[in-house]
C-alpha cells in the first residue's frame, strides 16, 4: 500500500467511524457474532421489557448462526493459526516477550476450553421451552405479540432483576466462544496499520498478495462526512467506491471527487 502521509498509529473513535469488510466466510461469521455479543451486552444494561426482548432475540440469532456450521471448529482453527504465527516470533529479541507469552497463553487456554466442550454450542438453550417457543415465532413479523406467546408475555412482566438474571444465565452459555472470537478478532485487527491514502474521483483499488492472505479490510473516515464507502474484495484485490446521498429517498450515487481516508489490511 502506498502511504500518503504519516501512518495513523491510533484510531480516534470519538471523531471517526470505522468500516470493516471481511474477505472470507470465517471472519464474516466472527464479525456477525461479535456484533450480536455486543448488542446483547448493551441491552442487558437496560431493565425495560424492550431491553429484555432485544437480549432474547440476539441470543436466538446467535443460536441460529451456530446451526449453520461447525463454529467451534472454525474458532479453534483460527486460534491455532494465530498461535503458530505468534510462536514464530519467540526467536525475535526485539519484541516484548512478556506480552508475547501472555498472548500465547491466552490462545492456548481458549483453545483448550473449546476442545473440552463435548456438547454442541448452546445445547442447553435448545432445551428451554420458552426460548424454543420464541425462536419459532421470530420468523413471523410481529410473531412475539402477547396474544401469540402468553408465556413470553408473562415472563416479560417479571421484575427486571428476574429477567436480567435469566438472561445472564442464558448468555453465559456463550462465554467461552465469545472470549475466543473476541481474542481472534482483536489479534487480527492489531496486525493492520492505518495508513492515509486517497481515492481519486471517489474510487480506490488495491492489489493484494494472495500468499499473504489478507482477511479483513478496515477503513476509517471522519464521522462528519456526508458519504460512505462500499467495499468489495477477494484474495487478489479490494475495490472501494464512495457513495453519497442527499436525502433518504434518493438512491446513493458515486462521489466524483478526491477522498482522503485511512486504510488497513489485516493479515495473519
Amino acid at each position: 500500500m502506498n502511504a500518503m502521509g504519516e501512518t495513523m498509529a491510533s484510531e480516534n473513535h470519538t471523531s471517526s467511524v470505522i468500516y470493516e469488510q471481511p474477505l472470507n466466510e470465517r471472519i464474516r461469521t466472527f464479525l456477525r457474532l461479535e456484533d450480536l455479543f455486543t448488542q446483547t451486552h448493551t441491552a442487558m444494561m437496560g431493565d425495560s421489557t424492550w431491553h429484555s426482548r432485544v437480549c432474547v432475540a440476539s441470543i436466538l440469532e446467535i443460536l441460529n448462526i451456530f446451526e449453520r456450521g461447525d463454529i467451534k471448529t472454525e474458532v479453534i482453527k483460527e486460534l491455532e493459526r494465530h498461535h503458530l504465527v505468534f510462536s514464530r516470533l519467540l526467536a525475535n529479541q526485539q519484541i516484548d516477550h512478556q506480552k508475547l507469552h501472555s498472548i500465547l497463553t491466552q490462545l492456548q487456554s481458549h483453545t483448550q476450553q473449546l476442545q473440552q466442550m463435548t456438547h454442541r454450542l448452546g445445547h442447553r438453550l435448545r432445551e428451554i421451552d420458552l426460548l424454543v417457543t420464541v425462536r419459532q415465532r421470530l420468523v413471523i413479523p410481529g410473531g412475539t405479540c402477547n396474544f401469540d406467546l402468553p408465556a413470553y408475555h408473562h415472563w416479560l412482566q417479571q421484575p427486571a432483576f428476574v429477567r436480567q438474571q435469566n438472561i445472564a444465565t442464558w448468555f453465559n452459555e456463550f462465554s467461552h466462544i465469545e472470549a475466543a472470537v473476541t481474542l481472534a478478532l482483536e489479534l487480527l485487527r492489531a496486525t493492520g496499520h492505518m495508513q492515509s491514502v486517497c481515492a481519486q474521483d471517489g474510487f480506490f483499488q488495491l492489489p493484494l498478495d494472495p500468499s499473504q492472505g489478507c482477511q479483513l479490510v478496515r477503513l476509517m473516515l471522519p464521522k462528519d462526512q456526508l458519504f460512505f464507502p462500499e467495499i468489495s474484495g477477494g484474495r487478489h484485490r479490494i475495490s472501494i467506491r464512495f457513495l453519497q446521498s442527499n436525502t433518504q429517498q434518493m438512491r446513493p450515487t458515486q462521489l466524483h471527487a478526491p477522498v482522503e481516508f485511512a486504510l488497513s489490511c489485516c493479515v495473519v
